[in-house]
């Protein structure tokens, strides 16, 4: 490693679930913008899962990435080692995402005397149980900032007894790159619906397949392309539901996606079925792919689809009700046109990865000046 002495770059930690989820994407993307700006020299370790790909975590040292892999078996190991890389590494900052893990990755910066730490949150509703979050709290009291990763998530936060004054929010975003060339009218699309999102007990396939039940007692039978990893025994519950409901002509499951802008690009609808979300990159996506979005009325989703203008909300967990906005969202061709160009052009104007890395870096560059977030 670099010596101190070597770089007069500030040093920033990011430590998040090896599970390949949103959080570990959002951290990714803001190693990559340290590496891309030259503002900080940056290192990312993942807490190692039962499906962390050793060949996803190759792949991103192939490209650059400086990385390591600590044990996730036990509280006590994750700490350990983690401490032994911030010793090592000597961060000016260490950014701990998501839970459980902005909990291990605090104790051990603060036991390693990193000299800023930085709370991630990225998810509106976590199981906080009362050790936990007296845990959290007596962290808060050593930490310099608190970010939601939407306006949501930075009130659910407050709500449960976080300071507001180190509270913010900062809105994910999305490469736009793939997204930039005008994409086929939506009216010229496949009639079907697509659901890009990982199988996990956070989303809601089961309420979205059971939509699809509902439609086809109406006399319309879209397909259904399901694009995801994620969780197997998740998977295979929405697989045995499809089957229990007689949908396995409708609906397809094709695992993870190379090419999601051009599967999203494909079809009229994109859809997101969840029980809570942070920030939902897959509507995001689905925005700037010029979809008419469908989202469940939850935090997080609520705060990006505005219902008729942008894009159309059902009630949670209530089939009949995400039946109706997909059958809105196949049939209304006027209200479709109109409301996946507002979404397109919102997309493009207010989530750009590049916009949220810059106020990471901007809050990063505040704290070390002493600055408040």
């Amino acid at each position: 490693m670099t010596d101190r002495t070597a770089s007069a770059q500030p040093r920033v930690l990011h430590f998040v679930t090896g599970g390949f989820s949103g959080a570990t994407q959002v951290a990714l993307d803001l190693v990559a913008a340290h590496q891309a700006s030259g503002r900080f020299q940056s290192r990312l370790v993942l807490r190692r899962k039962r499906n962390t790909s050793d060949e996803r975590v190759q792949k991103l040292r192939d490209g650059g990435i400086d990385v390591d892999v600590v044990a996730g078996w036990a509280h006590a190991a994750t700490v350990w080692q983690l401490r032994r890389i911030c010793l090592a590494f000597r961060p000016d900052i260490v950014v701990a995402h998501g839970y459980s893990d902005h909990l291990w990755g605090r104790y051990a910066a603060l036991w390693a005397g990193v000299p800023c730490l930085v709370h991630v949150e990225h998810n509106s509703r976590e199981r906080y149980n009362r050790w936990r979050l007296a845990q959290s709290l007596w962290l808060t009291e050593r930490t310099a900032a608190i970010v939601g990763c939407s306006e949501g998530v930075r009130q659910s936060l407050q709500e449960r007894g976080f300071p507001s004054s180190k509270l913010l929010a900062i809105s994910n975003g999305i490469r736009l790159e793939p997204y930039l060339q005008e994409p086929p009218p939506v009216l010229q699309r496949r009639p079907d619906i697509v659901m890009a999102a990982r199988f996990a007990r956070q989303k809601d396939h089961a309420t979205l397949l059971r939509a699809m039940a509902v439609l086809r007692q109406r006399g319309l039978t879209p397909t259904l392309t399901l694009a995801g990893g994620g969780k197997a025994r998740a998977q295979q519950a929405a697989q045995r539901l499809s089957a229990e409901l007689g949908l396995q002509d409708q609906v397809r499951f094709i695992g993870l996606c190379n090419d999601v802008p051009g599967l999203l690009r494909a079809h009229r609808v994109c859809v997101l079925a969840t029980h809570y979300e942070g920030m939902p990159l897959s509507l995001l996506e689905g925005m700037a792919a010029g979809c008419v979005v469908v989202g469940s009325q939850v935090v997080g989703v609520q705060e990006v689809v505005r219902p008729g203008d942008n894009g159309l909300l059902a009630r949670h967990a209530d089939a009949e009700s995400l039946a109706d906005a997909l059958q809105q969202a196949l049939q209304d061709d006027d209200q479709a046109v109109r409301m996946a160009s507002n979404a397109r052009r919102e997309a493009l104007s207010h989530y750009s990865l590049q916009r949220m890395t810059g106020q990471y870096e901007d809050l990063f560059a505040r704290l070390l000046q002493g600055g408040a977030p």
